[in-house]
């Protein structure tokens, strides 16, 4: 280890941290923003597609059949 004597960390120090490295990721979030936005909608739009092919096989399967006869 070395003789240096450090100086105490202040607040002000762990702010600066804090912020730098808040900044780091801001920039990250923002440069992801685009393509997550496209996956979400790809996702919700397959979502939207699944659900209405299921509710049309259910809806043929449980359809009830009334038959009329003349007497």
């Amino acid at each position: 280890m070395s003789d240096e004597t450090h100086a105490p960390i202040t607040r002000d120090d762990i702010e600066e941290g804090f912020t730098q490295i808040v900044g780091e990721l801001q920039g990250q979030v923002d440069d992801a923003k685009p393509k997550l936005l496209t996956a979400a909608v790809g996702i919700g739009i397959l979502f939207v597609i699944a659900a209405y092919l299921a509710g049309r096989r259910v809806g043929t399967t449980k359809s009830t059949v009334v038959e009329i006869r003349r007497i």
